[in-house]
């Protein structure tokens, strides 16, 4: 029976252009430098880590000034909301009843979007400022205080272990929603189209010139290759 609403629904289907192409290179850049992070760490690849975090560093300031200039669907006016529009989607998705749908970020994924962007934010902020005490420092060591260093190091150590249980989560989730909810959250990000309930008239989102994202993108390496340059 479910397999029958299932085709209903997708006779019933349209396409809209969803994801503009930076935000997608964005999401997959960051996935990439964030794994490259996280793997040249275990591996004491020091010199590859720190590269990684700068990147994720200029990407995520990329991603805050798109989120508030950039396409409509990657506006965090967009898809930012409350937290009773949360608990109302979890109540709705937890009871088998048919939650709002959303062309962009569902409520608890935008919950998603911000605290990960807020922790790796803080995560390759802090990297900036921290010490091994041994061989390796980050490059605004010199310009702050030991008891400084050695706070910024404890919090990157630290939040090294909640970005494993936030992209644990985050992986989980889009499983739980390609294999139990039957929406493919992956293709979208991919392709930049999503299959749309046919009831859902609203028009394609807004989208904001390419050459625009590329100068923020450009902005964020510069602001980010300045300070590391004031510091040598």
């Amino acid at each position: 029976m479910a397999s029958g609403h299932t085709a209903t629904r997708e006779k019933h289907a349209r396409e809209l252009r969803v994801w503009d192409l930076p935000t997608r290179l964005f999401h997959w850049a960051l996935v990439a430098a964030v794994a490259v992070a996280i793997l040249s760490a275990e591996l004491d690849m020091l010199s590859i880590h720190m590269l990684a975090g700068e990147t994720v560093l200029v990407l995520v300031l990329f991603r805050l000034v798109w989120g508030v200039v950039g396409s409509q669907t990657a506006r965090f006016a967009d898809f930012v909301r409350g937290p009773r529009t949360v608990l109302d989607y979890l109540r709705r998705s937890s009871v088998g009843g048919e939650a709002a749908f959303t062309l962009g970020h569902n409520p608890l994924g935008a919950m998603m979007v911000v605290v990960l962007l807020l922790v790796l934010l803080v995560q390759a902020g802090s990297g900036l400022f921290t010490s091994d005490d041994i061989l390796v420092d980050g490059p605004l060591v010199p310009l702050v205080s030991g008891a400084v260093v050695s706070t910024l190091s404890t919090l990157h150590r630290t939040l090294a272990n909640g970005i494993f249980v936030l992209v644990g989560l985050h992986v989980a989730a889009v499983f739980f929603y390609l294999l139990v909810k039957r929406d493919n959250l992956i293709r979208p990000m991919v392709t930049g189209r999503k299959r749309v309930p046919s009831r859902f008239a609203a028009p394609e989102p807004r989208r904001a010139p390419a050459m625009l994202a590329l100068a923020i993108l450009a902005a964020s390496a510069g602001l980010v290759f300045l300070v590391l340059r004031a510091a040598a």
